[in-house]
């Protein structure tokens, strides 16, 4: 949507396809770094479009998820997650700091490195589930979401924190109501509900501790007693909705990349070993499921992109338009494989670079060669114009994603 209050647009923006960012980011980029805009929520907010902007930001501590007047700021969206505030402004580095020593063992990536063949055994069970569904209905598209894209960062995410994957149709509704930019109470229930089942598979966990996230923050808690559970709770519960969502969606879209055009799949079908590696890479820059960005809030007043962001000011960083500046990146809107360099911002910048990017690369370099070894002429069964994207949601992203073969 378009509309505006105080005539600065609102986001999200319409884009033509789930492919495509929407058009007014490149106007906007072309009037400035930073524009006024307002959010689904209502509210006034910053956006930053350009690449030099968004990585200068992301690495400023002066910019942060906490705001020094929580009741003051800006909101997002009603959604339950990344809609506002976050943490305490006094303890925020602290905070960040503990988290991250307690989660980069677990995410490291010579960890993820050992996990890439038991992922590519995990995605052949959802191989086998697409073959199933083919054969059940022959000629009938089988929908790439429902069988791969979803259930194999659900499985990984799942063994990785510990959380047991007979509970997936739970924490799944869970995590769309929690998303839902207009969720409102029931996206506060939706976080209450998937807190308390986090609580209790703390609970059980330190019972019967294992090898898993949950159990090393479970062990954390007789270290820290600060730690409490309501942190581990919230913890553990957003990690485990980014931990599938934002995977998820890369690999449909990913996978929508490589069939767009017969002569890219076929190149790809080719040489997987060789070209996993750059073109995982140009997939993290150019996908934008999601029409939104990352939020931060200013902590100083800031001189940037030739505007004063004031203290307290929300910031939206669209890590898509930034990584579409052509100003960096030659031809920014084509899939280009063979981009180099190619250093984006899919996972942010600085301190807060993305704790999950290694097992995000290796599920993204473990699917695409097995997906085109086992179904090497996969074809999508409509026009990419016609998939409906999911506007209302944080993540974006599709639910289906239909293909032949």
């Amino acid at each position: 949507m378009t509309s505006t209050v105080n005539s600065a647009p609102q986001l999200p923006f319409e884009r033509p396809n789930v492919l495509e960012i929407a058009p007014l980011y490149r106007v906007l980029r072309r009037e400035g770094p930073v524009a006024r805009v307002t959010t689904p929520a209502g509210d006034p907010a910053w956006l930053v479009t350009t690449f030099a902007e968004a990585r200068e930001i992301f690495a400023d501590r002066r910019f942060g998820r906490s705001h020094p007047a929580p009741e003051q700021a800006s909101q997002v969206s009603r959604a339950a997650i990344q809609a506002g505030p976050m943490g305490d402004y006094d303890n925020e580095e602290r905070e960040h700091s503990r988290m991250r020593k307690l989660l980069v063992p677990a995410f490291s990536a010579k960890r993820m490195r050992r996990l890439a063949d038991h992922i590519e055994e995990l995605a052949g069970r959802c191989f086998d589930d697409m073959q199933a569904a083919r054969d059940r209905s022959p000629g009938e598209p089988v929908n790439l979401h429902e069988l791969l894209s979803f259930p194999l960062p659900v499985l990984v995410i799942c063994e990785l924190l510990g959380v047991p994957y007979a509970d997936r149709d739970h924490f799944r509704q869970l995590s769309d109501r929690i998303g839902m930019l207009d969720g409102g109470a029931d996206a506060q229930q939706a976080m209450m509900d998937f807190k308390k089942y986090m609580a209790g598979l703390a609970e059980d966990k330190r019972k019967n501790p294992g090898p898993d996230v949950v159990s090393d923050l479970v062990r954390a808690q007789t270290e820290d007693p600060t730690f409490d559970n309501d942190k581990l709770t919230q913890l553990a519960a957003g990690l485990l909705f980014a931990g599938h969502e934002t995977t998820s969606n890369r690999i449909d879209v990913g996978v929508l990349f490589l069939l767009a055009e017969q002569d890219r799949r076929d190149a790809f079908v080719a040489d997987p070993d060789n070209l996993v590696e750059p073109t995982v890479e140009e997939i993290l820059r150019i996908a934008a499921p999601g029409g939104m960005g990352l939020l931060r809030y200013a902590h100083d007043d800031v001189e940037i992109g030739g505007v004063t962001i004031a203290r307290g000011d929300a910031v939206i960083i669209s890590n898509g338009a930034a990584n579409r500046d052509d100003s960096v990146f030659a031809d920014p809107d084509e899939f280009n494989p063979g981009r180099k360099p190619n250093t984006h911002l899919a996972f942010g910048h600085g301190a807060h670079f993305c704790i999950g990017a290694s097992l995000a690369r290796t599920e993204l370099r473990t699917v695409f060669p097995a997906l085109f070894r086992r179904f090497p002429g996969l074809r999508l069964a409509v026009d990419v114009d016609a998939l409906e994207i999911r506007s209302n949601r944080l993540a974006g992203g599709l639910d289906n994603v239909p293909v032949l073969w």
